[in-house]
């Protein structure tokens, strides 16, 4: 029987990607994004016409939204098998410079719109002691760097409640994991609507800084363009992750060519430091 696999954030990049894959591999996929009857209705339609694939409506944001999206697919499928929340935006910009409310903006959709989706899906997963949570986050979620606050601490905060988890949903038969892209040109960073928003702030910090931070962006660019970061690379990772055999499955996995895949090297030791911890505070049985 074909898994049955949701996936938000899918009228465009890595989302769109997956979408593709996992449809032409046999899922049964189920592409969530919003407005599919405005502004995605030509690529609501056009997924709808590949086999495997159905369109439904998800603003994640809006937990009735969320909700309504899950609660018609487990109905018409039975089950979610695999949850992959993708859906996702990010912010360039001075910190100081972003407002509250612009950083809200961020964490609502990132962090707060992967939460909608786990309290929304984990009920039946328990229920059939079985699947699979695949978070997108980002090299971000490990690492820092400047001019990118609010996406760093929403990407570290999906990061803490995903390894938290793990632990709770591991003897119902749930794994959850999560894989961190580098940067790729999927659209996500070329809306600056959703960067700093305060720009007497900006200009307070002087030219010097404004160089700094347009040297920053150009840099990242190059490296995208010097590397030819292909967004396919993040939809064969997850198709790997969603066909590898339960328990086998690394709770981190990073594709970034630019910096060699160092994340993983981080990724790799932070686990035992994190374990040990556990068992020194006389938590072992947890692990």
């Amino acid at each position: 029987m074909s898994k049955t696999i949701l996936i938000t954030g899918t009228s465009s990049g890595f989302g769109k990607l997956m979408a593709l894959d996992l449809a032409a591999k046999g899922y049964t996929v189920i592409a969530a994004m919003r407005s599919i009857a405005t502004k995605n209705a030509g690529i609501a339609k056009e997924l709808n016409a590949i086999p495997n694939i159905e369109v439904v409506e998800m603003d994640v944001t809006s937990a009735e939204s969320v909700n309504a999206a899950v609660e018609v697919t487990v109905k018409k499928y039975g089950q979610i098998d695999v949850l992959i929340n993708n859906a996702g935006i990010t912010g360039f910009g001075l910190f100081e410079a972003t407002s509250i409310e612009q950083m809200k903006n961020i964490f609502e959709v990132n962090l707060w719109g992967t939460v909608r989706n786990l309290l929304a899906v984990l009920p039946s997963m328990r229920e059939h002691r079985s699947g699979l949570i695949i978070n997108i986050t980002s090299g971000l979620g490990l690492i820092t760097a400047p001019y990118l606050g609010p996406y760093n601490g929403s990407k570290w905060a999906i990061e803490g409640i995903t390894e938290t988890i793990r632990y709770e949903v591991k003897d119902y038969g749930i794994e959850t994991v999560t894989l961190q892209p580098g940067a790729y040109p999927t659209g996500i960073s070329e809306k600056p609507e959703n960067g700093s928003d305060r720009p007497e702030i900006t200009a307070a910090y002087g030219s010097e800084a404004l160089e700094k931070i347009q040297k920053f962006g150009g840099i990242m660019y190059g490296k995208i363009d010097e590397y030819k970061m292909d967004p396919q690379e993040i939809a064969d990772a997850v198709t790997k992750l969603v066909e590898m055999a339960p328990g086998t499955r690394p709770f981190y996995t990073t594709v970034n060519r630019v910096t060699g895949n160092l994340e993983q090297e981080y990724a790799n030791t932070k686990i035992p430091y994190n374990q040990e911890w556990i068992k020194r505070m006389g938590w072992g049985e947890w692990l």
